[in-house]
């Protein structure tokens, strides 16, 4: 039985990683902690009365080491770097759901995230954790970089295409829109009931932070430099990410070729779903859930591709593609506690 520990369990990504761990068969949570709420877990999210008499309480590094072999840092951007080293150094296993690891270069993070990188020994060795490209890595791994959730999307979205046909594309334009729970749990006027209900806008447009995660990662699958054009928008909705991503080509492309070659190329992956040629995917089929759901359509006439691409952002974008990892990395059957 693999003893886990969730830091940072009172937002929403630690209390979905919290319940999916819940009816895990392999698992069994045995360290909650959060820097703002403490108590009985059961009173910080009444919804768990009845399913956990776990205690939340502040990080200590002397209990977490005692009572944890594998760690869930649900934490916001600076802060896991604190603490990942020190896990690290006692032969802890960590996945690391904030972005400290995503970025291989520290003043990249410093540019995007406005903050210096105080573990950059670590960037190196950290996995990233997509799955779907890097599953043999996140085995052997022991920190684990969980992907964005616009950045999971995009990056499932035109991995196929971008490992084989880099040559022939002129352009991607990336039109992504999520749920207000992608902002985590936290008190912000342009969150607000008010402000977000009946409403609908874009923001960091050409700025967002998951842009140069989105780039590095398929440009490694490209072998040469990927730049994608990426706006973000927010939806008046809890969760869910939807893409529309608008890839143009130099030469002409056929629906058919496209459609099996992503058939090919995911036909082995449990979470991963095709739609029918001519259908799309919608974000009902895929809130609470781990799928990523892809439709496509050409023009031909015009060499353009629309992808069209759904996850909901707290499961595939967060906790269920980290226990997605948890189980690669445990030796569990991969679909464990998420079907």
């Amino acid at each position: 039985m693999m003893r886990v520990g969730i830091v940072g369990v009172s937002g929403y990504s630690g209390l979905t990683a919290f319940e999916l761990l819940l009816n895990h068969p392999q698992v069994r949570v045995t360290y909650a902690t959060s820097r703002n709420s403490q108590g009985p877990l059961a009173e910080i999210w009444p919804r768990l009365k009845g399913r956990t008499n776990l205690i939340c309480e502040k990080f200590k590094l002397d209990k977490a080491l005692k009572l944890g072999d594998l760690f869930f840092l649900s934490l916001p951007h600076g802060a896991s770097m604190g603490i990942v080293p020190k896990l690290l150094k006692a032969r802890k296993r960590v996945i690391d759901l904030s972005a400290d690891y995503r970025l291989k270069n520290a003043l990249d993070y410093k540019k995007w995230y406005d903050l210096k990188h105080t573990d950059a020994g670590h960037l190196s060795q950290a996995v990233y954790g997509l799955p779907e490209l890097y599953r043999s890595d996140i085995k052997k791994a022991n920190l684990v970089a969980n992907p964005g959730c616009y950045s999971t999307a995009a990056i499932l979205a035109l991995a196929p295409l971008c490992a084989t046909h880099t040559d022939t594309i002129s352009s991607i334009i990336i039109d992504a829109k999520s749920g207000v729970s992608g902002a985590g749990r936290k008190l912000a006027d342009q969150l607000m009931f008010c402000e977000v209900h009946e409403n609908f806008k874009a923001y960091k447009v050409l700025n967002h932070q998951h842009t140069p995660e989105i780039n590095l990662y398929l440009s490694k699958l490209a072998r040469g430099k990927i730049n994608v054009i990426f706006v973000p928008h927010l939806l008046p909705v809890n969760r869910g990410i939807w893409e529309t991503i608008y890839v143009r080509f130099k030469n002409r492309i056929q629906e058919k070729m496209i459609f099996n070659l992503y058939q090919k190329f995911y036909k082995t992956e449990p979470f991963i779903r095709l739609v029918p040629l001519g259908s799309q995917p919608q974000l009902r089929d895929v809130v609470g859930t781990n799928y990523c759901d892809i439709g496509f359509v050409v023009g031909e006439r015009e060499n353009i591709l629309v992808i069209s691409c759904v996850i909901d952002n707290l499961m595939k974008g967060a906790a269920g593609q980290a226990v997605q990892n948890m189980n690669i990395m445990g030796g569990f059957t991969e679909t464990q506690g998420l079907l």
